[in-house]
Formats: structure tokens, sequence, C-alpha cells
């Protein structure tokens, strides 16, 4: 990562920054077009797109800018481009198809709006940097394998605890230790958390309540979880994942004794994490060695006797490491976080409450379900729903609270891309690779909602 500054302020001597389209101004765009415009030399964030416009001039604004001009054309966005002038729009596919954006940043937290985008952008051959733990949870593998074809990068985001568990694996395995399990640090879970009790903790912030919801009830620690499983090829020891609960401000070196050093040496390591350790809200990685003489070292630099060494990172930046994704991806053709091959866990969705015949489902974080982290080949044999395509099904019977729903319980909407996506995803790792369609065959028209 040291290497970033170097080559960004190489860029920014050049007179040739990376440029960067955001497509997301919520909470989290807001803080990462602040740290591009302010604080990276050698990036430019040349234009900002929200379905609310006032949010994206909003954003830059907060970051020191007012040469804005608002447009609804490829040419005008990219004559801004030309001209140094900073661009707001509502239509995200402007940024996608733009001449002289590099990469695309999505942050929107939807599912549905943010797969078209992502398929815009794999289709112009823009690199996608998501912080989307839930499309990636969902469509990632198969999102990959497009961008891998088009020959672009798409990767998770640094700052965000699944890309810090990632670049801290990659650390443990280059020092030869091999890693058996990624963990997260939460301060909460309680699953029947909604809007209405998280209301007061969104205000304070400035977040969307149903986001803060979705933290809450387990489901975003599920699809952070379940991102990392799909990057590293690991496993969840069970459904939900052990998710130990400790008393508030339990040393992460106290916690990790929880864990069965015997079922971790076994299979391809597994993903989890803890309540309540410290030092919050950070990850770790434990890891083994099978060599003497190295375990000895270790032992000499404090990191115990084993059989189990604990790596740990105590923070996680979110939307100030985001920039650095950008650059791994334009300038070094590098992931921070990516699918390694077929889904190895997936995100199915559980009843937060009794569920009546004829309703709608909700959205992720509000009243009507809570996610959980399965194995793939498990929800894949028992039928059960991904909590990333549930939103606007409608149930065909009644499902008792804390149920798992099943596609057989639901009615899909129709025309979403989300589901063909799921289908080719199916189609492409577990029938056969030659149905794989074409990206081509996505259309203009199959994107617009």
């Amino acid at each position: 990562m040291i290497i970033l500054d170097t080559a960004l302020q190489k860029r920014a001597s050049e007179g040739n920054p990376v440029r960067v389209g955001l497509v997301g101004a919520g909470f989290m765009g807001r803080g990462i077009a602040l740290q591009i415009c302010r604080f990276v030399p050698g990036m430019e964030l040349v234009a900002i797109c929200n379905r609310s416009i006032e949010k994206a001039r909003q954003a830059y604004e907060d970051a020191g800018i007012t040469d804005i001009e608002e447009v609804s054309s490829l040419n005008n966005l990219e004559e801004n481009i030309q001209t140094g002038k900073f661009s707001i729009c509502k239509d995200p596919f402007l940024l996608c198809q733009a001449e002289g954006i590099d990469a695309v940043i999505e942050v929107t937290g939807a599912v549905e709006y943010a797969a078209r985008v992502a398929i815009s952008a794999i289709q112009n051959k823009k690199h996608l940097i998501l912080m989307d733990a839930e499309l990636d949870g969902t469509v990632g593998p198969i999102l990959k394998v497009y961008a891998d074809r088009q020959g672009v990068i798409y990767t998770n985001s640094d700052g965000d605890q699944p890309g810090v568990i990632m670049n801290l694996y990659r650390f443990v395995k280059s020092l030869g230790v091999k890693p058996v399990l990624c963990g997260n640090i939460k301060g909460l879970h309680d699953p029947y958390r909604n809007p209405t009790t998280q209301e007061g903790f969104a205000k304070k912030w400035g977040q969307k309540p149903e986001m803060v919801s979705s933290f809450a009830d387990g489901t975003k620690i599920s699809f952070e979880q379940a991102i990392v499983a799909n990057g590293t090829g690991m496993k969840v020891a069970k459904r939900g994942m052990h998710g130990y609960s400790l008393p508030s401000g339990t040393p992460l070196r106290e916690a990790i004794e929880l864990f069965s050093a015997d079922e971790l040496q076994e299979g391809p390591g597994i993903v989890d994490y803890v309540v309540g350790a410290e030092p919050g809200p950070g990850v770790f990685v434990l890891g083994t060695h099978d060599h003497p003489l190295q375990k000895h070292y270790l032992n000499l630099y404090k990191l115990g006797e084993g059989p189990l060494y604990l790596f740990y990172t105590p923070y996680h930046l979110c939307h100030f490491e985001v920039p650095h994704t950008v650059a791994r991806a334009v300038l070094f053709n590098d992931a921070t976080l990516a699918p390694a091959g077929p889904p190895m866990v997936e995100v199915v969705a559980a009843a937060k409450m009794h569920l009546k015949a004829g309703e709608t489902i909700d959205g992720l974080g509000h009243y009507m379900t809570y996610g959980l982290a399965e194995n793939a080949d498990a929800a894949r044999s028992e039928n059960l729903l991904p909590i990333g395509v549930a939103e606007g099904c409608v149930l065909k019977r009644d499902i008792e609270k804390d149920t798992v729903l099943t596609y057989d319980d639901i009615i899909l909407p129709k025309g979403r891309l989300i589901d063909r996506l799921r289908q080719e995803q199916n189609d492409y790792f577990y029938k056969s690779q030659d149905l794989f369609p074409s990206l081509s065959e996505i259309t203009a028209g199959d994107l617009v909602e």
C-alpha cells in the first residue's frame, strides 16, 4: 500500500490524474467525495450521480468545489471532463459511458439499482469499485466473470471491514502463516432491530435508519463475511456463524479462545465474528504454522505458542481508504477483494416477525427479514432465498418468525436484472459454462428501471 502515494504523486506531477465517477451521495458517498477532492493528489472526482441531485451538489460543495454543472447528456459530461468542470447528474449510465472516466465507485447500498450500474460500468470497460457488500454478496461471482472478460477490475473497497480483512489475510499468508479464520468485531447484534428502534442513532450520525438497522440486525455482518468467504474460499462453521457475544471490552486475545483450534485446522477455514471484544470495530485473522523453528520465532515476537496465532487491525476507516482501492485498480490492476470463483457463502433471508401470505417483503434492514450467512452448497440444496433478492417478493404462505425463507415461499417480481444475474451465476458455476451468455446480450433496455 505504501507505493500508492508515490504512484499518485507521479500522476499529479504529470497532470494526468486518475479520473473517477461516484454513484451515490449519501452518508458514505459524501465522505468519499470530500476525501478525493481535498486530500488525494493525482485523483480527480469528475462527476457525482445521485437520484436526488441536490445531494450530489452538496457533496461537492462540502468538499469546497463550486464550479459545478448539472448535466443530462453524455456530450455535456465529456466536455466538462475535458475542461475541468465538475458534473452532477441523475443518470448513472452517463458516468459509466463517459470517455475520460477511469473508474466508477458505487456506494448506494442498493441491489437492483447497483446491479444495473455495475453491468453498465463493466460493459463500458470501467474499473468498478463497490462499497456495496449487498450486491457483491448476491451476484459478485458472476459480475467478476463479466469484468474479467472485459479486462477491468471488479473489487470491493479498502477501509470497509471486508477489505481490511482481505488486506490482513494477504499479509498473513505472505508470511507463510496459513489463515484459518477471518474475523470481524462488532459492538451489537440483535436480529429484531428495525428502522424504528434505530431512528435515534441514525439521526445522530446523519444516516438512514434502515441502513443502521441492517448493521444491528446482523444482515450487514453476514454480507461482509460472505464476500470475505467468496474471496478466500472459506466457509461458515454453521448457519449464522458462531458470532460469540462477550462482555463489552473483552480483550480480543481472550475472545478467540472460544474458537476451536481443531475445528479451524480442518478444511478451508471459516469466516466469523465476535460481539463486544476490543479493539472494536477492528478485524482479525487467526493463522497456523507447522514449522517448529518459525513457531519458535512467532513465540519470541509475542504471538504465543500457538497453535493459533492472532493478527489484527484495530480500526477500519471506510471512506478514507476508498481512493486506495481506486488507485490499486487503475494503476496496478489489483483488486482489494473480489470473488475467487463460485459462491462459497450466501446470505439467506429469515423472518424478523410473523409474515403473512400476500405481503410484499420490504427492504434490507427494514421490518420483515434479516440476513444469515449460510454455506452456498447448503443454500442451493435447500433452495433458500437470498436476502439480496427478497425485497419486492410476494409471500405465497404464512411464515413463522425466525424461519428461513425459500424460493418456494415467494413469487418473484418480473423483469429484474438481479434475478437474471442470479440465474446466470447458477448456470455458469453449477451447470455448464457453455450456457453463459455474452455481456452484449444485456441491453440498454435491461438496465433502465
